[in-house]
């Protein structure tokens, strides 16, 4: 199994400082007051920005630090936020295939592998059909299927299911938890229910630094500032 991360990202206009580590299928969750750097965190990981101190590696490969900077399209890291971003003139499959192909599919294969995935994220029979053709929720679904599908070393999740409505968010997260299969995953969120259904551990981010960390139910039980005490009492 891959993923294994050791990450120090320091980027310094948006004042963050925080040091990570994640064991290979490990999913963790980060919550924090708006502001707090969650987002940039993810974009420093993912190559989106670049840091000024620090590094970040994922299985002992050195893919940022001070001086390197490698781009996102070489770190093997899938990036899901709330906007889909699918390609509006490629149908579902089509949007799929295009990661599958990214991560060294054949043309035929990618294709194969898109189709395997429509009835595992719920859209069995829905796989021509174009972004403009599918709810909210259900392009979301593709995203995520196209995210997993180039097979990342390293999930990044965005807030993704913040601008659905509670079912829809809902569905999504049952999707996410059964499709994950043991990929290192960090999730953003300002919702305690998606920690609970995808997170095994909990870091909370205030003004660029870590003030707590450790395994969900820890950190819940006993929150340190108060906003982890906000969160826990939101459970």
């Amino acid at each position: 199994m891959t993923g294994a991360l050791d990450a120090h990202v320091v980027v310094a206009h948006a004042g963050l400082d925080v040091r990570l580590s994640l064991r290979p299928g490990e999913v963790l969750a980060v919550m924090g007051p708006s502001g707090a750097g969650k987002t940039t965190l993810l974009d420093a990981i993912a190559g989106l920005t670049r840091l000024d101190a620090g590094h970040i590696d994922i299985d002992g490969d050195r893919l940022a630090d001070a001086l390197r900077h490698t781009p996102p399209s070489r770190r093997a890291i899938g990036l899901l936020g709330q906007d889909p971003l699918l390609f509006p003139h490629m149908t579902a499959v089509g949007n799929i295939a295009f990661a599958a192909r990214s991560a060294g599919s054949s043309r035929g294969e990618a294709v194969a592998v898109a189709e395997e995935w429509m009835p595992r994220i719920g859209l069995d029979g829905l796989g021509d059909r174009r972004p403009d053709q599918l709810s909210g929720g259900q392009r979301q679904r593709v995203a995520l299927a196209r995210a997993l599908a180039a097979r990342p070393r390293l999930l990044l999740l965005d807030e993704p299911f913040s601008s659905l409505d509670v079912l829809a968010a809902a569905q999504l997260r049952e999707v996410v938890r059964e499709q994950l299969h043991g990929t290192t995953t960090i999730i953003v969120s300002h919702t305690i229910a998606d920690a609970h259904a995808l997170a095994d551990r909990l870091l909370i981010l205030e003004g660029g630094r870590m003030t707590q960390e450790g395994p969900l139910h820890e950190v819940l039980a006993v929150p340190s500032t108060p906003f982890a005490q906000a969160v826990a009492a939101s459970r």
